[in-house]
């Protein structure tokens, strides 16, 4: 049974699903709205919020060549790097971030994006690290991060198969257990029809390993079918007010629909249950009778029982419909009165 412990919350197998509110750029250049982010998905009951940890020079160049420049999307029209600098979260939050969110009792983790984002992180014992699509196939960043030894989110935005079974083979190389895939679309938002959710059950099937959903579709819809199909963890990127802009606000969720997707995929989680045949609980104190015999009229004893004397009813006492070879055409043991139950006690040669 595959579990991943993190910061003392078990995610997996027979675990309810544990959901991350991304915080991302949607700080908008405030400590104080970062520190409200965190304490709102505190109280929508996200298990964890992610930030990232980066600086612009981890990620790009200071270049204005016309390979760094965005030309379509949500980004259209800016450099890469002058994007990065608007939307990082300075190194100089973390310590207070980090301090708030152990104060207030909610798990903050992040996605570092360079060797040297690690080494600064663990100076705040972070619980866990998140990969993100993009480096999915930057081995030397996520070597750093085994060498932690704490739990690995990875995502695959755009990976082929190939890809994410090279970065499995990799973390297992490397005496990694503890890690969660994330099916993920890099599309923001992304179309809810492109979903492909089914995706996870065939991560699941070919890899073995625990899959969540890292989803970027409006609403909560994909959460709760990902829950349903196996995915353990959802992640979603949170705002406190779309209308406050910020580089992800368009595709964020805003506090009453977090609230509403953490109740959402509990219940999704409980409604799979284990298999189950028969009456449950809940259907015995339910009016739904299946097809018993009973007489239709008064039936003296030897008189052939047939769908002129007797007819199946929804009753819960007398024969079952389903043994009706042993009820049609056979002589009654004795006198049936009319709208009684057909007993086996009624039937010559029952046995």
């Amino acid at each position: 049974m595959k579990q991943v412990d993190i910061n003392g919350r078990l995610i997996g197998n027979h675990q309810p699903p544990y959901v991350v509110a991304e915080l991302s750029g949607n700080h908008n250049g405030s400590l104080d709205r970062a520190k409200k982010i965190i304490l709102e998905a505190k109280k929508c009951k996200a298990d964890a919020v992610k930030i990232q940890t980066f600086k612009p020079d981890s990620l790009t160049l200071p270049c204005y060549r016309d390979e760094f420049m965005i030309k379509q999307g949500l980004w259209k029209g800016f450099n890469l790097y002058d994007l990065y600098k608007k939307t990082n979260l300075p190194y100089e939050w973390h310590e207070e971030l980090f301090y708030y969110a152990k104060e207030i009792g909610i798990t903050l983790f992040s996605s570092p994006f360079s060797e040297q984002d690690v080494e600064f992180l663990e100076s705040f014992n972070v619980a866990a690290y998140k990969i993100a699509s993009n480096e999915l196939t930057h081995l030397p960043l996520i070597k750093e991060v085994i060498q932690t030894r704490k739990p690995i989110i990875l995502s695959t935005g755009t990976a082929t198969l190939e890809e994410i079974e090279n970065t499995i083979n990799f973390l297992e190389k490397n005496l990694c257990k503890d890690y969660i895939i994330l099916y993920c679309v890099s599309a923001y938002p992304s179309p809810l029809e492109e979903s492909n959710l089914s995706t996870i059950t065939k991560i699941i099937s070919n890899f073995g390993s625990l899959v969540g959903l890292s989803d970027h579709s409006l609403g909560i819809i994909a959460p709760i079918v990902a829950v349903s199909i196996g995915a353990c963890l959802i992640e979603k990127h949170f705002t406190l007010d779309r209308n406050d802009g910020g580089s992800d606000s368009s595709f964020s969720l805003e506090p009453e629909e977090l609230k509403s997707l953490c109740s959402s995929v509990s219940l999704a989680y409980k409604s799979i249950g284990k298999p189950s045949f028969g009456y449950k609980n809940c259907e015995k104190e339910s009016p739904i009778f299946k097809r018993h015999y009973y007489s239709i009229a008064d039936i003296q004893k030897g008189e052939v029982l047939s769908l002129v004397n007797i007819a199946a009813v929804r009753s819960p006492e007398g024969i079952a419909s389903n043994k009706y070879e042993k009820v049609i055409e056979k002589k009654a043991a004795r006198d049936i009165k009319k709208h009684s139950p057909i007993l086996w006690e009624d039937i010559i040669n029952y046995e």
